[in-house]
């Protein structure tokens, strides 16, 4: 096996067979997308829990987006900073304290003091609320970026795709999970026990500390390990996760690149501010991360279930129907797994930005279209954004957070995906804010044609702007993107045997 890069460097590779350490990779996957976990649920858990929260604080409409907005401002800045710490730290390191960020939050947010008589407000309930939230943003901002590239470092590139994809397969699973949850909890429990809600947020407590006790017996990224000169230590890492020949050719071509980084002094913040391409990519990186985000995919995912009582549901329809959601964008996460490591990046951001675009449209005439009062409306209008939630899971969510895990260099990797990241998450931050207020302006028709016109713009971006990573190694993808030559030579000059 070999791969050939762009430059003429040809690295041997011996194949990747089947044996105890692909076992062994599976167990790491496993407990680092328990962070993965996390974030969904985190993310999800408001959608359901709102009325509960506000109602038990005496939270107007204002608070209440404050609450929920909170978590997604904080995450830009975690995924900022813990990109940065995880360069500095380690991989692992970061993810045993992101576990505790997430289990400190949860504390918060279940103990904040309810208000003193029904119907008036409690400050000291909301400042613990919101700093619990805050607490529980940086964790997810954190797991967004640290937890796929320490997938991707150590994943081997024929299989990276599937490996660093289980992370985003995650992130959904823990949605659906919290969407479940909260209709078993409000099914059971609402009108017997005060506070549904923080039963709703006390079961992500659970997978805390599963990802504090797993991840200390996991071992820290080798590619890490090289960057740090701890080269005994990388190879025993990859020793566990590949065959022995392949480990040690693997270690070779890793130190081989960072020693020619050091050499060329092209080494973190400096070398990307020194560096046209290194700068480019950065900025492709943040506009890659921005589309994802303008797609409107967490507005449903965070406000499912106003979308759906826009759409003629009542209250109750719209909670038990909100679940669809979650259990298509689970079943797009499978088959995007299946595909990850068999379509380029390139062709699923276009499949997947057609198709969701093409959602948009159709989501925009149902509600135009269909009167409001009639029976059929509020139906189409669910299959239809079940349909928009479907396409991006499939084909977007789960390829953008691989290519972003592996396009850039190991010297400013952390950096890359957390500036990037950041800016995702800012975008995602504002239309998590804005979008109840955008329904209520123009409905349900002008929301999502404002979205699809986005993404025209975001699919013109992919196709003149976002290079190909697939089927190469980290370190072949990371002298290419060093010098250009990645935006210059087409992927299928890019040999593969």
């Amino acid at each position: 096996m070999s791969t050939t890069s762009t430059d003429g460097r040809q690295v041997a590779l011996p194949p990747l067979t089947k044996g105890p350490h692909r076992k062994r990779l599976g167990l790491i996957s496993s407990v680092a997308c328990l962070g993965g976990l996390l974030f969904g649920y985190d993310t999800g858990v408001t959608n359901g829990a709102e009325g509960s929260m506000a109602q038990d604080l005496g939270l107007d409409l204002i608070q209440l987006g404050v609450v929920i907005s909170s978590l997604v401002f904080a995450a830009a800045v975690g995924a900022l900073i813990c990109g940065r710490i995880s360069d500095a730290w380690g991989r692992r390191n970061t993810i045993i304290l992101l576990a505790v960020l997430f289990f400190v939050g949860t504390l918060l947010v279940i103990f904040s003091p309810q208000a003193p008589e029904p119907g008036t407000f409690s400050p000291a309930g909301f400042a613990i609320l919101v700093c619990g939230r805050i607490m529980l943003g940086i964790a997810v901002g954190g797991a967004s970026t640290v937890v796929p590239v320490y997938l991707a470092e150590l994943a081997p590139y024929e299989i990276r795709g599937s490996i660093t994809g289980r992370n985003e397969l995650a992130i959904v699973t823990g949605q659906l999970a919290a969407f479940v949850v909260n209709a078993i909890i409000a099914a059971t429990l609402g009108g017997v026990v005060d506070g549904v809600w923080r039963f709703m947020f006390a079961v992500c407590a659970l997978p805390a500390i599963a990802l504090f006790i797993g991840m200390l017996r996991m071992p820290e990224s080798p590619r890490w390990l090289v960057e740090k000169g701890r080269y005994g230590e990388a190879l025993s890492v990859l020793e566990s996760v590949r065959p022995p020949e392949r480990a040690k050719a693997e270690l070779r071509e890793i130190e081989h690149v960072a020693a020619e980084k050091v050499e060329e002094h092209q080494v973190g913040l400096k070398a990307v501010l020194t560096n046209k391409w290194l700068l480019r990519i950065i900025l492709v990186g943040i506009g890659v991360a921005m589309a994802q985000q303008l797609t409107g995919i967490n507005s449903i995912m965070y406000y499912g279930t106003r979308v759906l009582e826009e759409s003629g549901m009542t209250a109750q329809q719209a909670v038990i129907a909100n679940i669809t959601f979650g259990v298509v964008a689970v079943i797009g996460g499978i088959i995007a797994l299946r595909n990850m490591d068999r379509l380029d990046r390139r062709t699923t951001f276009t499949i997947g930005l057609s198709l969701t675009t093409t959602c948009h449209v159709l989501v925009a005439f149902a509600g135009m279209l269909l009167p409001e009062g009639s029976a059929a409306r509020p139906i189409v209008i669910m299959i239809l954004v079940a349909a928009f939630v479907l396409s991006m899971q499939t084909f977007l969510n789960i390829a953008v957070w691989v290519w972003l895990a592996e396009i850039f260099p190991l010297h400013m990797r952390g950096l890359g995906i957390g500036v990037s990241v950041f800016f995702g998450w800012t975008t995602n931050g504002f239309v998590a804010l804005y979008f109840p207020t955008l329904v209520g302006a123009v409905g349900i028709t002008g929301s999502f044609f404002l979205f699809a016109a986005v993404g025209l713009v975001a699919l013109l971006f992919v196709i003149t702007q976002v290079p190909e990573t697939r089927g190469r190694s980290l370190e072949d993808l990371e002298v290419d993107v060093s010098t250009g030559a990645i935006y210059v030579v087409k992927p299928a000059e890019v040999q593969r045997s």
